[in-house]
């Protein structure tokens, strides 16, 4: 397991660095999905204006 420290004057605080990671892939596939669907609706909206 990967893990940092980071002391912040009196605070310390333990970073999963493995979390993080999977957290940041779920929000890109997030970002795709979410763009995706802008993509599918202008479509949508092409089609209802021709």
């Amino acid at each position: 397991m990967d893990r940092k420290l980071i002391i912040d004057g009196n605070a310390v605080y333990e970073i999963d660095e493995n979390c993080m990671l999977k957290k940041q892939m779920e929000g890109k596939e997030t970002d795709q999905n979410t763009e995706e669907k802008e993509e599918k609706l202008n479509i949508y909206k092409m089609k209802r204006t021709e």
